[in-house]
């Protein structure tokens, strides 16, 4: 339950970004809320040791989210999907904190490699992560970029294949 309501907390947050602060009940209303609360419920029966029960919340979510999220992925607390059809992770898929996706986000493995996901990143919509590559912390994935290479914390992947834009200095 902690891990939920620290991903409404963090959804409160992109939701009030550049405005007045949005109330928590909007943010439980609103389009992917239910897809996350799915996910964690699959995850902690998961880690419970139920995982044959754990599919229960991944069936529900692929049919009423259109979200496919591998009952073993792990993500920190502040784990947002901001739209969540068309959203597809591996179950070897690890993130860490913030980690925020758009729609039709496809994060998978290949060849046995998967990604592994820093802290406060944001991914865009229809973006695609796969193999053994490292997203570093506070890192962005421009939408529709097809990431196979690590980013560097702070930096921008953008493109097919995605290319890496340094942080703009201050």
């Amino acid at each position: 339950m902690k891990l939920l309501l620290s991903d409404l907390r963090a959804k409160q947050v992109l939701y009030g970004e550049g405005g007045p602060p949005v109330s928590l009940l909007k943010v439980v209303l609103a389009d992917g809320t239910l897809a996350n609360a799915l996910y964690r419920l699959q995850a902690w029966l998961a880690r419970i040791g139920l995982a044959p029960l754990a599919l229960i919340p991944h069936i529900l979510n692929k049919w009423l989210n259109g979200c496919v999220i591998g009952v073993k992925a792990q993500f920190g607390p502040g784990f947002v999907l901001i739209h969540p059809v068309g959203v597809v992770i591996n179950s070897s898929v690890r993130g860490g904190r913030n980690v925020w996706l758009e729609s039709s986000v496809v994060i998978g493995e290949n060849r046995g490699g998967f990604p592994r996901l820093g802290d406060d990143i944001f991914v865009g919509s229809g973006a695609k992560i796969i193999g053994a590559v490292a997203v570093g912390d506070r890192a962005r994935v421009g939408a529709n970029a097809v990431v196979l290479h690590d980013v560097p914390a702070g930096h921008t992947a953008l493109g097919i294949p995605a290319r890496m834009r340094p942080p703009r200095a201050n």
